[in-house]
């Protein structure tokens, strides 16, 4: 905490929650307890980044904006998720934000069952919490939570903070009555507690979930907000209103998400879209190529049924990496074996800084010998190479 010693603050009239102004002898005491830069524990919270692709998927987990997923069950029809827009002229269009992760609910045609739950959850790797200089384990030092927010259907919704290490514990708190179709700014400034627990590795050690929907099996009248808790399933918050959750087509949207350390919410940390991608590929990266051979990378043939790709990843990934794929590739050596959308690649050699493996291919029939130098090409539109270590 600092005093300074100023004639007039231009935009500043009266005390505001950044900012104590003394209008007797001008004294301004500015609350500044974190650092102004890299302040935000929140990866692509103002959803810039969808590697995987922003259109609409009907499946839970990571398939659209980076970092962000929906999860639940008990769907009559699976809700849908994207990267959304934010329209121009709206708040918070006007404070730099573009983008926004959506949920389209399905048609819940059985209405709203007691085992049934939708939730948008963010994941935080425990490391970065453990050294953020939140003192978690003190009732006197304090995170704050901001996001803005808007869904289809006037409601107030439910939301909690979890741990994951040591005996979880959790912090509900709600939203706040939504105005229909409308973005509201939400902030929660939550203090530490000597049950938690967060360890220094590279594991899941912190949660956010905004539950949309959560049946009687995971609710109980009787929890208390804004208070820490230990974690359990049938007690994460409040009962839940089903009106957004019964009604067909009903949208959820959010973006803007920081994650501070100390009691006020400052304004968004924006990064730059390099920056927030850089940063979410510590956990995601996808190469993608396409049909005009434009996209590689050296191989040379193993056998004359096998080749072995070397990849060298940036940066560095949070942990051991799984491979997936998608499209057509092919070996170009002396001569082209032919397109093939079939080919099993498997990972060998991930090495210990999880910045690089070797792709092996065991399905080509046609490399012509052993040893040849040539390039494994992608041969399709949205064909990619997909690395996955997500939390």
């Amino acid at each position: 905490m600092s005093e300074i010693k100023v004639n007039s603050i231009k935009g500043v009239a009266a005390s505001s929650a950044a900012i104590t102004v003394n209008n007797t002898d001008g004294t301004c005491t500015a609350n500044i307890t974190n650092n102004l830069s890299n302040r935000n524990l929140i990866i692509n919270g103002a959803m810039q980044i969808a590697q995987r692709g922003s259109s609409g998927v009907a499946d839970a987990g990571y398939h659209t904006v980076d970092r962000i997923i929906y999860t639940g069950t008990g769907f009559d029809e699976n809700p849908t998720q994207s990267q959304s827009d934010v329209a121009s002229g709206t708040t918070p269009y006007t404070l730099g934000f573009r983008k926004a992760f959506k949920v389209t609910n399905g048609n819940q045609t059985s209405g709203a069952g007691a085992a049934d739950e939708l939730g948008v959850r963010y994941s935080i790797e425990a490391q970065d919490v453990a050294n953020s200089g939140w003192n978690y384990t003190s009732t006197s030092s304090f995170i704050t939570l901001s996001f803005w927010v808007k869904s289809s259907v006037a409601q107030n919704f439910y939301a909690y903070l979890r741990t994951k290490d040591g005996t979880s514990y959790i912090y509900p708190f709600e939203t706040g009555a939504l105005s229909a179709d409308t973005w509201t700014k939400v902030t929660k400034t939550i203090p530490g507690n000597s049950n938690i627990t967060i360890d220094n590795n590279t594991g899941e050690g912190f949660t956010i979930e905004w539950r949309l929907f959560a049946g009687t099996n995971f609710t109980n009248s009787g929890v208390s907000l804004n208070t820490w808790a230990a974690f359990a399933s049938g007690t994460r918050t409040p009962d839940s209103t089903s009106t957004w959750y019964t009604t067909n087509d009903a949208t959820f949207e959010i973006t803007g998400v920081q994650l501070e350390v100390g009691s006020v919410a400052t304004d968004f940390e924006h990064r730059s879209y390099a920056q927030e991608l850089s940063l979410a590929k510590r956990y995601y990266q996808q190469i993608n190529g396409d049909s005009g051979d434009n996209t590689g990378f050296p191989a040379y043939s193993e056998s004359t049924t096998s080749m072995r790709v070397p990849i060298q990843l940036h940066p560095a990934m949070r942990t051991a990496f799984t491979l997936s794929k998608s499209g057509t590739f092919r070996f170009q050596g002396a001569t082209n074996d032919s397109d093939d959308s079939a080919a099993s690649f498997s990972l060998e050699g991930v090495n210990t800084s999880f910045n690089g493996c070797t792709i092996r291919n065991v399905h080509y029939a046609n490399m012509g010998a052993a040893d040849r130098p040539g390039n494994l090409e992608f041969r399709q539109d949205g064909s990619s190479l997909k690395f996955d270590a997500e939390l």
